[in-house]
């Protein structure tokens, strides 16, 4: 695919980067060559690989969930500024 400076203009814009004239014209090559490679790599054979969501293998590494009881509520709320009997009182912050 022919890359224009137009096209690295319009790119630019979108990642919000200021190119000058001989950076235009470097990353005008550079943008070619990176899509002459994604043909190479489109013209693979990947029928039988099996989709992955990662290279490694990766597995949960979180603990799993326990029920356990909560903090009571008074105890939850004595360090509050202004509680309630059930919840934190703040400002009204929406009209």
């Amino acid at each position: 695919m022919k890359i224009t400076e137009e096209m690295v203009d319009y790119v630019s814009v979108l990642s919000r980067l200021k190119l000058p004239a001989e950076e235009k014209a470097r990353m005008t090559g550079e943008l070619e060559r990176i899509l002459d490679y994604m043909d190479v790599l489109n013209a693979l054979d990947t029928a039988e690989v099996e989709p992955m969501s990662h290279v490694f293998p990766l597995k949960n590494v979180l603990r799993p969930d326990t029920v356990e009881p909560s903090f009571a509520r008074p105890t939850l709320l004595q360090n509050a500024p202004v509680p309630d009997e059930e919840a934190f009182l703040v400002p009204k912050t929406v009209e």
